[in-house]
């Protein structure tokens, strides 16, 4: 009869929790600290336990988080099984909600697990991206990144003009145009206009968002240089056949999927980027449809929604198929731009998968 050692982890930035059952005994507690030291000892005291049970089968299992994959990854090189479980599909009841804790957490963890391997019951574990998809995905995070900080400085930049009583004048055009820009830089110097700790503020602002704009133009052409690796071009330049799908868009798309054919059906990639409706049907009562479950990297959301709308402008169907929705009510144009984000979402999937399987057969 094979035996199990199954380890439940609560893992934290710094300090962390493992809860370790053999079969259907009770579970022990063991905190350890998330670094490379601590994580060894967790392996050397699982690795014993099994060892004391005669050579007990290793169970594995954390919730996904920003801590990334590296405990996966160390788990599998000493040969021990581990899965990586979606936080937002571990089922809690009120109670559970109420009082939650770190070794709470591993508790419920190591009961999937038991119930997983005991009883094949289902676990919601993610897909483990390679490393090499992994460190992709770095470079094009940050240059979102660099892009949303850009729009949070040119937001406090506004409301710091507005909150003086300062106005552009209608000849400087729309937007951030070259002699918005100047005037902001005139009133840097304007004695006049600006008290000297103000000015000295707004200097720091436009300073700054002189240094990411610069830093964004060179991390765009590192990932310009990225998308022509042989492992992303045929790919990206399948996507950006897509009408409002640039390089950007591909990219992220790209690296954030990972494999198309991890996916099935485009049902399931729209529930993955999270642009499903949830729903509600109990008893009698009929299923209603309520918000999108945004489950999935909102990164992945936020560039299909900026392309859906260049899409809908030079892509006859999905314009037709836009305004067909906003026509019955002029209220539903958000519904209306997420069916579209979503249409757009699994013609990428059906373009990248198409790919996948050319270079299968053709490497």
């Amino acid at each position: 009869m094979i035996r199990h050692i199954f380890v439940g982890i609560d893992l934290g930035d710094k300090n962390s929790v493992a809860r370790i059952a053999v079969d259907r005994e009770k579970s022990e507690r063991l905190g350890f600290v998330n670094n490379q030291q601590g994580r060894g000892r967790l392996f050397r005291e699982v690795k014993r336990r099994s060892e004391q049970a005669g050579g007990a089968e290793i169970m594995m299992a954390y919730e996904a988080s920003s801590c990334g994959f590296v405990l996966s990854d160390e788990a599998e090189a000493v040969g021990m099984k581990c899965w990586v479980v979606a936080p937002t599909k571990m089922e809690k009841s009120v109670e559970q909600r109420k009082h939650k804790n770190d070794d709470r957490d591993a508790d419920d963890i190591v009961e999937k697990l038991r119930g997983h391997v005991l009883a094949g019951n289902r676990l919601p574990k993610v897909w483990v991206p390679d490393r090499q998809t992994r460190d992709d995905r770095e470079l094009t995070r940050t240059r979102l990144e660099l892009t949303e900080k850009q729009t949070q400085i040119k937001a406090q930049i506004r409301m710091l003009v507005k909150r003086h009583g300062l106005e552009k004048s209608s000849g400087l055009g729309a937007g951030w145009t070259v002699g918005y820009r100047r005037w902001l830089e005139a009133l840097t110097e304007s004695e006049d206009l600006l008290g000297w700790s103000t000015r000295q503020a707004l200097n720091s602002l436009l300073r700054q968002l002189h240094f990411l704009e610069a830093e964004s133009e060179q991390m765009q052409k590192s990932l310009e240089q990225l998308a022509d690796e042989p492992r992303h071009k045929p790919i990206i330049e399948e996507l950006t056949q897509e009408a409002g799908v640039g390089l950007l868009t591909a990219m992220v798309y790209r690296t954030e999927i990972g494999q198309a054919g991890r996916f099935g059906r485009g049902r399931q990639v729209g529930k993955f980027v999270g642009l499903t409706p949830t729903s509600h049907e109990s008893g009698q009562q009929a299923d209603r449809k309520g918000h999108i479950s945004r489950q999935g990297p909102p990164r992945l959301r936020k560039v299909l929604c900026q392309a859906s709308w260049v899409h809908i402008v030079h892509d006859d169907r999905a314009k037709r198929m836009y305004q067909r929705l906003v026509s019955g009510n002029p209220k539903k144009k958000k519904i209306a731009l997420v069916a579209i984000m979503r249409r757009l979402a699994v013609r990428m999937w059906h373009r990248m998968r198409k790919v996948e399987q050319q270079l299968a057969v053709h490497p």
